[in-house]
C-alpha cells in the first residue's frame, strides 16, 4: 500500500459512517501492509479465516481500495424511474386529495398510478408522513426575548445566595376509579383497564420545584384562586431558609398578578417574580415534573376520593424529595431564539418576535 492509500484507509476506518463489513476489510488490508505479514498471521490476529484474508487481499491487489466495496448485486431492473418518484413526491407536497384533508397510500396510489406498496416505500424513503400532524404555538408577547433571557439566565447562572423555584398549578386533577379492577400485565398481554370510569371530584396542585436540588414544595387545594396561591406562598416562605433571596419562575396566569399577591410580595421583599412569555409554559421546569407525576402516578391510578388522591400526590412528593434529581437546563437564550427564527422562516405569515 502507498502512504496515500494507508492514510485513506485509516481515515475510512475512523469515520463513524463506515459499516462493520467495510471496517473489517480495511483492517485486513492495513494488517497485510505490515512488513512480513502473512495471510495466516493476519487471520489469527483478527479472528477471521485465512480464505477471507486471501479474498480481500486479492480484491485490493486488483482494484485497490475500490475493490473493498461490495459490487452491485444482480436483480430485477427498476420499474419505477426517477421521474415517477419525483412526480409522486411533488404530488404529496403540492396537492390535496378531493374530499379529504390528507393523502393515504391508497388515495395516492390511485392518483399517481403506482401501487400502494410502492407509494409506501417511496414515502418511507423520503420521510413523508401525511397521516401525522403536530401542533405549535408562537408567543406573541412583545417582551418575549427579554423574558426568555431572564428565565434562562436564572437556570444557567443563578444568583449567589439565592434560590430559584419554578412555580405553577396543575388544576383539575381528577380522582377517578374504573367500574371494574384492572387486568394485570401477563405474558403476551398488556395491562387492561375499563374505557369508562367513576369520578369522585378534583384537586388542584400547587408546586414549587427547586431547580438545583430537584426537590418539590407542594400543596393540594380545592381551587386555584389567588387566595390559595397566597397560602401556598406562605408555605414556600416557611420552607426556604430566611437568609436566601427567592426567585420564582411563573407563567402569566391572572392568579399570579392579583392585588392579594402584590400586597404579599410587598411584605416579603426577598421574593422576586420572573414571568415566562405568553404561550411558553415549556420554559417553566416544573411542567417537566408535572409530566413525570402524571405518567408515573396519576394516569393509571385508581382513587376512590379526593382524600385518596391527595395522599397519593403527597406520597409521590415525599418520594421525589427523598431521592431528588436536579433538572438541568442546557440551551442558551441565543440558541432558543435562533431556533424560533428558523422555524418562523419555514412558517407562512409568521415573524420572529
Amino acid at each position: 500500500m502507498s502512504e496515500q492509500e494507508q492514510g485513506e484507509g485509516q481515515r475510512l476506518l475512523r469515520r463513524h459512517g463506515t459499516g462493520q463489513a467495510l471496517g473489517q476489510r480495511l483492517r485486513i488490508i492495513l494488517a497485510c501492509a505490515e512488513p512480513g505479514a502473512t495471510n495466516l498471521g493476519v487471520a489469527m490476529a483478527l479472528g477471521v479465516s485465512r480464505q477471507t484474508v486471501a479474498l480481500w487481499r486479492g480484491r485490493f491487489a486488483a482494484r485497490r481500495l475500490e475493490g473493498l466495496v461490495d459490487a452491485p448485486r444482480s436483480g430485477a431492473p427498476r420499474r419505477i424511474d426517477d421521474d415517477a418518484v419525483e412526480r409522486l413526491a411533488t404530488l404529496t407536497l403540492d396537492e390535496a386529495p378531493r374530499q379529504a384533508t390528507h393523502w393515504s397510500t391508497r388515495a395516492m396510489a390511485q392518483r399517481s398510478g403506482l401501487s400502494q406498496s410502492a407509494v409506501s416505500r417511496i414515502w418511507r424513503a423520503f420521510g413523508r408522513q401525511p397521516h401525522r400532524t403536530e401542533t405549535f404555538t408562537l408567543s406573541s408577547d412583545p417582551a418575549c426575548i427579554e423574558k426568555v433571557r431572564d428565565v434562562v439566565g436564572l437556570y444557567l447562572d443563578p444568583p449567589d445566595r439565592a434560590l430559584v423555584l419554578c412555580v405553577d398549578e396543575k388544576p383539575q386533577i381528577q380522582a377517578v376509579q374504573g367500574p371494574a379492577p384492572a387486568h394485570p400485565l401477563r405474558p403476551g398481554q398488556v395491562q387492561r383497564t375499563t374505557h369508562d370510569d367513576r369520578r369522585h371530584g378534583t384537586l388542584d396542585l400547587f408546586a414549587a420545584l427547586d431547580v438545583k436540588a430537584g426537590t418539590i414544595i407542594g400543596r393540594c387545594a380545592s381551587h386555584h384562586r389567588s387566595a390559595e396561591f397566597r397560602t401556598f406562598l406562605d408555605q414556600v416562605e416557611q420552607s426556604v431558609a430566611p437568609d436566601l433571596e427567592v426567585h420564582l419562575v411563573l407563567d402569566n396566569l391572572k392568579t399570579h398578578k392579583t392585588t392579594v399577591v402584590h400586597d404579599w410580595l410587598v411584605q416579603h421583599p426577598r421574593f422576586h417574580l420572573h414571568f415566562t412569555p405568553t404561550s411558553a409554559s415549556w420554559l417553566n421546569l416544573v411542567e417537566c415534573w408535572f409530566s413525570v407525576l402524571s405518567r408515573r402516578r396519576l394516569e393509571r391510578g385508581a382513587f376512590t376520593s379526593t382524600e385518596d388522591l391527595e395522599t397519593a400526590i403527597c406520597d409521590y412528593i415525599a418520594e421525589t424529595n427523598a431521592h431528588p434529581k436536579p433538572f438541568v437546563w442546557t440551551k442558551s437564550a441565543d440558541a432558543i431564539m435562533a431556533s424560533v427564527a428558523r422555524f418562523c422562516k419555514q412558517t407562512s405569515n409568521s415573524e420572529p418576535v
